[in-house]
């Protein structure tokens, strides 16, 4: 006769005298970009029992590539404002290659600055 608990949300089982999580391997895997790496390696350095919590339930794979998307639709987003905004266009890197790649750059790095801070540091 084996005992069950569930604590955490966590089903465990009864082996002689310790009780050991019931991990199952779930073979959903989707592809993981690169914001969803690093989602994971802010979750490694700042929230370890996050992640171990989700590695556990079988749900990382998934948070990582919600994210990856989520960051991905919000990149495109940014960007597309950012050259509206700033009158980046096809006439200006046929004018000015230069700026229109200083321009791009500066898009760029604010793009990225702001999807780390509102979605991968979250």
């Amino acid at each position: 006769m084996e005992k069950h608990i569930i604590y955490n949300g966590i089903s465990y089982t009864l082996h002689g005298d310790y009780y050991f999580p019931d991990l199952e391997y779930h073979t959903t895997n989707y592809p993981i970009g690169r914001w969803g790496r690093m989602r994971l390696e802010y979750l490694k350095k700042n929230h370890q029992t996050w992640l171990d919590r989700m590695m556990l339930e079988g749900t990382l794979n998934n948070h990582l590539h919600q994210i990856d998307l989520q960051c991905q639709e919000r990149y495109d987003t940014l960007m597309e404002g950012y050259k509206r905004c700033w009158e980046i266009t096809e006439e200006l890197k046929a004018q000015d290659q230069m700026k229109w790649v200083q321009l791009m750059n500066m898009a760029k790095a604010e793009t990225e600055n702001n999807i780390t801070q509102e979605i991968i540091f979250e």
